[in-house]
């Protein structure tokens, strides 16, 4: 079945270049028309290969018909993938109810998930929104506009915050304990999906088109309409609901109950970060994450139960082979795991490859494990065009396509453990590439972690887990934590030693492939030349290490955290951090969020100082995480830098207070501190911000100014004048009207002026005055809520800058 293979990868392929599209082609509402055609001529294509059988054909026209028909599998995957998108992103928040009061009648369609900070849930709305004017949403005279009217998406992701986070006085009190299927009437505050745009970072708006989420928000307040708003799968949200709520009750206090609810209904959001981070080194996440592993042992077990009690009743088995009722019973079993489980990528792959399994038994036909992973790869991208932007979907297709190529094509099976540790193997081989290229690292302790893991979860952990949920005994979950207690414990033991996770940074699209190329000749049987010289080269690819800048050149990139500043600078030798992005809640900042996966896909893995403008947490909400992740030799503070010394990543820190006149070389590129004067008792305040200068030996320049407001440029300008000019500048605190003064942009007289701002942050960073003045300056705005992460690269005396939305555009930003 050749012919399958060739056509399924050629739709997949034109799948994955619609993804990687900066915007969809002119017909794309009109794709469904295209993708047929080309399934005309796909079928065109069989028919003239089933002609041409057992006659006499040139080479050429075989050939000719093999391309033409690859050609039009990938139009018709490209031409279905544009049309699919085109329907979703037609679902789009209207750009007039952003920010205004809207009140929707919906259910709540998902598990909640507590953040800590409060609730997050999927709102599926049933009803035009009411809007109602805001407060931010006034005309130039203060009055209120007219409402508006207008249809929201179907499907929100709505937080419903406590405390200080958001929300009027009345929502804030308490939030109410939400069930999935309730109909209620919320008022709301909705926004466009949109995220920080970062190289190597995690792409937020993708997550949420693929889960068809089309606006997000906070509720306002909230009036419980229905206690069961009807509907199957919220039926089966509310029993994943009853379940996690007895896992929490039978272990109230217990460390790793988070990992049980996750084997059980799939919801992964009472995990610790820490718990992620050793999983993580030891490449043992994929157990925790329900996946065809688990939905297979179900389905085996079921199924194998079946297949023994049918034998015992004859009638049964002249009605229907026992074969036939067990793959039956275990693909309904399975079915039921998958719906508990939220029907995840790998899930779904492993329930349709058991579905064709059991299909082609009962039709009384053998069908090859080859083309019974096309065709689940075929279902899941009909189902999920998106599934390609998942990382689910390349590490479960490609760790089944491993075992397939190194069992598949053997005279003798493969057995026992000598099997297990040879899979295990080539699984870590050939999915180095994928995991450097989704998560710029890999773990050396996998093997060993996954070879009494694997077994333990599989056999042990997991039955007990799903005995628990369908009997509820407390026994069967204290057996199961004290497992899963033992199983952690050896874990952080190994995730404990330097070499148990290897990081890399981010590698071009063409070197990846290389890469892949490679890890696939290394997994082939054994006499296949090439074989050792690939696993020489495929070692030699993991010391490769993107290029730094020249001697006397610098590199800055202002990321894209969000309501706050991070600012990574490196020259030839050396890397320097200014400001490590905000807090985003109790549990989260944009130092583990952003800053750290920007400088694992960079190769940064020590930084040689950390400067902080200020101890405000907009700027240094991120330093515990990056000191911990990363580490720093030195920490640069406004106002008394000695105090934030301590132990990081990389031993213990040296604090050094930031004060006008300390300058210091890296690698021909000057860095002066120019602001504050000199050290106060007072240890917060915008004015006491450090203020830092870098230029490179070819003459260009960029000044960082922290939330230095105009009493301070005005000292800056009369004790530094033209010193202060410089080809880019990160103005002052994001933008508001106090701060970028007349003056002081007169003295600047930047390029470029990057302003580091939230997307429709509520402080209407940046003012329109304040961008009007660096604009008549001659400067080039250019904004991270729009630009996405600034690039800045400082070579041969000339600056070029460059936005990473516009380097890397998708055709889902901003929609």
């Amino acid at each position: 079945m050749l012919v399958m293979f060739k056509n399924v990868l050629g739709i997949f392929s034109g799948i994955c270049l619609l993804q990687v599209s900066a915007a969809l082609p002119p017909w794309a509402g009109h794709g469904w028309v295209v993708a047929a055609m080309a399934f005309g001529a796909l079928v065109f294509c069989w028919r003239v290969r089933g002609q041409m059988r057992g006659r006499r054909r040139t080479a050429r026209a075989a050939f000719a018909v093999c391309v033409f028909g690859l050609a039009a599998a990938i139009l018709m995957g490209y031409a279905y993938a544009a049309w699919r998108a085109d329907l979703r992103l037609s679902d789009a928040l209207d750009v007039a109810l952003e920010g205004r009061d809207v009140q929707l009648t919906g259910r709540i369609a998902s598990l909640p998930d507590d953040s800590g900070d409060g609730l997050r849930f999927v709102f599926e709305s049933e009803s035009e929104p009411e809007s109602e004017p805001a407060r931010d949403c006034c005309d130039a005279n203060g009055d209120a506009q007219d409402d508006y009217r207008a249809g929201t998406p179907g499907r929100i992701l709505l937080s419903w915050y406590r405390g200080h986070w958001g929300g009027t006085q009345a929502a804030r009190a308490a939030v109410p304990a939400l069930q999935p299927g309730e109909l209620w009437r919320l008022t709301v505050r909705l926004k466009r999906p949109h995220g920080s745009a970062v190289p190597g970072g995690f792409d937020y708006e993708a997550w949420l088109l693929e889960r068809g989420l089309r606006a997000t928000g906070y509720v306002r307040s909230g009036e419980l309409l229905a206690a069961d708003g009807g509907g199957f799968m919220n039926g089966v949200h509310r029993l994943r609901a009853r379940i996690r709520q007895q896992f929490e009750a039978a272990l109230p206090d217990a460390p790793y109950r988070g990992i049980l609810v996750a084997l059980a209904v799939g919801d992964q959001g009472a995990i610790p970060s820490g718990q992620w981070e050793i999983l993580r080194r030891t490449g043992v996440q994929h157990l925790v994450a329900i996946s065809g592993l688990h939905i297979s042992l179900v389905a085996l077990a079921v199924g194998g139960l079946c297949v023994m009690l049918w034998r015992r009743v004859p009638r049964l088995v002249l009605c229907c082979p026992a074969r036939l009722a067990g793959a039956l019973a275990g693909l309904s079993a399975a079915g039921v795991y998958a719906l508990l489980a939220g029907l995840g990528i790998p899930v779904q792959r492993a329930f349709v490859m058991l579905a064709a399994a059991a299909l082609a038994m009962a039709a009384r036909r053998e069908m090859s494990a080859r083309n019974v992973l096309m065709l689940a790869l075929l279902a899941v991208l009909l189902v999920d065009p998106w599934a390609t932007l998942a990382a689910g979907f390349w590490l479960s297709f490609g760790a089944v396509a491993t075992i397939l190529l190194t069992m598949g094509g053997r005279t003798v099976p493969m057995r026992g453990w000598r099997a297990a540790v040879k899979l295990q193997l080539a699984i870590t081989l050939a999915t180095i590439p994928a995991l450097v290229a989704l998560f710029q690292g890999f773990s050396l302790a996998s093997p060993p972690a996954n070879a009494f893991a694997i077994p333990l979860v599989s056999f042990a952990i997991a039955p007990l887990v799903l005995a628990a949920a369908i009997y509820p005994a407390n026994w069967l979950l204290e057996l199961a934590h004290t497992l899963t207690a033992w199983m952690m414990d050896a874990l952080q033991y190994l995730s404990s030693f330097p070499f148990a996770l290897r990081e890399h940074p981010l590698p071009p699209p063409w070197l990846l492939a290389i890469m892949l190329a490679v890890a696939i000749v290394t997994i082939l049987p054994r006499g296949t030349p090439g074989r050792i010289a690939a696993l020489a080269v495929l070692g030699g690819f993991l010391f490769w290490r993107p290029e730094p800048p020249r001697q006397g050149d610098f590199r800055a990139v202002v990321l894209d955290v969000g309501q706050g500043l991070a600012v990574h600078v490196q020259t030839a030798n050396h890397n320097l951090l200014y400001d490590t992005g905000p807090l985003y809640g109790r549990e989260s900042n944009a130092g583990e969020r952003v800053v750290v996966p920007y400088l694992r896909a960079r190769g940064v893995t020590t930084l040689d100082a950390i400067a902080i403008s200020h101890d405000d947490d907009d700027h240094a909400g991120g330093l515990e995480s990056v000191r911990a992740r990363v580490g720093a030799g030195e920490i640069i503070a406004g106002g008394e830098g000695a105090g934030l010394a301590g132990e990081g990543a990389s031993g213990m820190v040296r604090g050094i207070p930031c004060v006008d006149g300390l300058q210091w070389r890296w690698d021909d590129v000057d860095f002066a501190v120019l602001a504050p004067e000199a050290l106060s008792g007072e240890r917060r305040g915008n004015n006491l911000s450090c203020v830092l200068r870098v230029r490179g030996a070819g003459g260009v320049s960029l000044l960082l100014t922290g939330d230095i407001e105009s009493g301070s440029e005005y000292s800056l300008v009369s004790r530094h004048g033209g010193d202060l000019a410089s080809t880019a500048v990160v103005a002052a605190h994001h933008g508001s009207r106090s701060s970028s003064s007349a003056a002081f942009v007169a003295a600047v007289r930047p390029e470029v002026a990057i302003f580091s701002a939230g997307y429709r942050n509520r402080y209407g960073h940046p003012h329109p005055r304040v961008l009007e003045r660096w604009e008549d300056a001659g400067a080039r705005n250019m904004r991270t809520d729009n630009a996405g992460t600034v690039l800045l690269d400082a070579k041969d005396g000339k600056l070029l800058a460059s936005g990473w939305r516009e380097t890397a555009a998708r055709y889902w930003h901003g929609r």
